[in-house]
């Protein structure tokens, strides 16, 4: 038996009927149902087809972003490792100096050995130097590593020195001067006169007694300073206190030094004869007034310099 639904008008004041059958109703109520579901979704899937793309748009410019930051973060690098390449080869062409200048030395002294008659078991120029010390910590390798250059630099000056100082004892060794040619004896500038005399004085900066270890000859800046005798420069430069300053060897024992400088003429290695120019009066360092500072050694001892000044 059907089931019938009346829907009734009262408009006219007649009434009418349609039949619907069950089964209709059902398939009507699921389609309709099916149609709002699927325009629900329909409707759900372009809302979140809408955050995909405005997500794949922000993942595209973070993206963009990213490579911008990491190639320069890539040319940052690359920069750095130039920087470093040509820190290094510094560092070689430096080191292959030294080598070299290491090897003329190892050569030089083998030679001073045999010139000298020295024990060659205890002066062996051949054997690898000995070094020692305690291992460092991995922290401590990184500031080792940061003070490279600076220590590079400390050993290429001592290096100069001692070259200096081996040339010295190889030209005294091979030329045999008489010990009253190494003696320093000429007064050791263009005129000038003794304003302070070598040992115990009042310091002109703090009035304070003080040991002076040299004497000091006024004169007027510019003046020549001149080599006391022959010898060979083992040091040219600045010294702090004294300002510029010159070293000469003479050999026998004999070494003299020459400060506040107003300026220096010669160079480590120089070989000077007696009353040869090696630079000029002036006021460097600790002085108040242009004059030179002179000094004379023996046998690494200083001694009074007016024992080997001419009298007058």
């Amino acid at each position: 038996m059907k089931k019938q639904l009346m829907i009734s008008a009262s408009s006219s004041g007649d009434l009418f009927g349609i039949v619907i059958s069950r089964k209709l109703l059902l398939v009507s109520m699921v389609a309709l149902f099916g149609a709002f579901t699927f325009g629900a979704w329909g409707v759900v899937g372009l809302m979140q087809t809408g955050q995909f793309a405005q997500v794949l748009n922000q993942s595209e410019e973070a993206l963009g972003q990213s490579k911008i930051a990491s190639n320069i973060q890539l040319e940052s690098l690359q920069n750095q490792l130039h920087a470093e390449q040509e820190k290094q080869a510094v560092y070689a062409r430096a080191l292959g100096r030294m080598q070299a200048r290491m090897a003329r030395l190892d050569a030089l002294g083998s030679r001073l050995v045999d010139v000298a008659s020295l024990d060659k078991s205890e002066f062996d120029f051949e054997l690898e130097p000995a070094f020692g010390g305690p291992r460092l910590p991995q922290s401590e390798i990184f500031v080792a590593q940061k003070a490279l250059r600076v220590d590079l630099q400390d050993m290429d000056g001592h290096l100069k020195q001692l070259d200096a100082q081996l040339v010295a004892i190889n030209y005294m060794l091979e030329n045999r001067h008489a010990v009253l040619d190494a003696k320093p004896h000429a007064w050791p500038t263009e005129g000038g006169w003794i304003s302070s005399h070598f040992g115990r004085r009042i310091d002109p900066f703090n009035g304070h007694p003080a040991q002076h270890y040299g004497v000091d000859i006024a004169n007027r800046s510019g003046a020549p300073i001149l080599s006391a005798s022959r010898g060979v420069v083992t040091f040219a430069g600045k010294m702090v206190d004294f300002g510029y300053v010159v070293d000469i060897e003479h050999g026998y024992g004999y070494k003299t030094r020459y400060a506040h400088m107003g300026a220096v003429s010669v160079k480590i290695g120089d070989v000077v004869a007696g009353n040869q120019v090696v630079g000029h009066i002036g006021s460097t360092g600790r002085s108040t007034g242009p004059h030179l500072h002179y000094e004379v050694r023996r046998f690494g001892k200083l001694v009074n310099p007016r024992s080997y000044l001419p009298r007058g």
